[in-house]
């Protein structure tokens, strides 16, 4: 039986990298069948489509989401964003974002290797406040963080699920518990009892603030960190960064219940200014597609795409999916 993926190619370079994720995916000998879908800056600005209730509906048939990058800076910031992105995140309950990191961070010789648990769905992003007297000098903005128990529990309970599986067996919080002493006490109060059921898991807690540095000067002290949605955008960036560039960053937006399809996307942007030249490194896609079939049940094919990049140049051209796919296959 055949796999069905909707595929989101998007804009830029994302078409580029998401077809050389699919040939690697075949390569592996995972049975897939895929049905494109225009969303992006660029439908948007054609038709003013962004992502319609009966597209979305089409989108929960299918098994997973690959998604190749969306953004075009004639589109106001925020349209796709929050009419695209957010809206899928929302409506297809994608509340884990789950970023691996792996490699050897700058100034030091010793290999890395940890997973950033995000939670997906709330904090700042439900767009909660609005705005009082805009363009005046009297103007007043609030962006208010909205935080569920429910959503912090099943964020944290994944975070120390994933642990379990993992072989150091140790869960980080950050968050910023002693100024955001209300969503952080909820946080922190979940979380300690949530260990308290994994009493085989080491925990610890850093402010955030403290963890982007830990991350840069010693990111081995992490195996599972756990946090809230806009600290864990800001993290996995920074982990990116240390861990060969954000243009080797995967993702997975994650529906951990399976009541609809999870949605797998690399995190480096539609990089519009080298679409169709060809050099756009599709690694984060492929690595992306091997989150995705780890997801769907498949992880002999995922362990093989993920060994096939580590044998491959880090700096390169779309070429290097036919690298990647040679290794796999053969």
């Amino acid at each position: 039986m055949a796999y069905r993926i909707a595929v989101v190619g998007g804009d830029g370079i994302g078409p580029e990298v998401t077809a050389e994720a699919l040939k690697v995916v075949r390569a592996s000998g995972v049975a897939i069948e895929t049905e494109d879908f225009d969303l992006g800056g660029a439908r948007y600005l054609n038709d003013g489509e962004i992502l319609s209730d009966e597209t979305l509906n089409e989108l929960r048939k299918f098994d997973a989401i690959l998604l190749g990058a969306v953004g075009d800076p004639r589109v106001p910031p925020g349209v796709i964003e929050r009419g695209l992105l957010l809206k899928m995140r929302f409506e297809l309950d994608l509340y884990v974002n789950q970023r691996p990191f792996a490699g050897t961070a700058p100034g030091h010789t010793r290999p890395h290797d940890f997973v950033v648990i995000r939670e997906n769905t709330e904090g700042p992003y439900v767009g909660e406040g609005g705005v009082l007297r805009k363009g005046t000098p009297n103007e007043v903005a609030t962006q208010g963080s909205v935080n569920s128990r429910m959503g912090v529990e099943r964020c944290v309970r994944y975070a120390f699920e994933l642990a379990m599986q993992r072989e150091r067996k140790h869960v980080t919080l950050v968050h910023k518990t002693n100024v955001l002493t209300f969503s952080g006490d909820l946080w922190e109060r979940t979380f300690n009892q949530v260990a308290a059921e994994y009493p085989q898991i080491e925990t610890a807690y850093n402010h955030v603030d403290a963890a982007c540095i830990y991350f840069v000067q010693d990111p081995h002290r992490y195996d599972v960190v756990v946090t809230d949605n806009l600290f864990g955008d800001i993290l996995t960036d920074l982990g990116g960064a240390v861990s060969g560039g954000i243009g080797l960053a995967s993702s997975a937006n994650l529906n951990p219940s399976r009541s609809g399809p999870s949605m797998f996307e690399p995190v480096h942007g539609s990089a519009p200014d080298i679409a169709g030249t060809g050099v756009a490194n599709p690694t984060a896609a492929v690595l992306s597609a091997a989150l995705m079939l780890d997801f769907l049940g498949e992880a002999d094919a995922a362990r093989r795409i993920e060994a096939a990049c580590a044998e491959v140049p880090t700096e390169g051209t779309v070429a290097i999916g036919d690298m990647i796919a040679s290794r796999v296959s053969g």
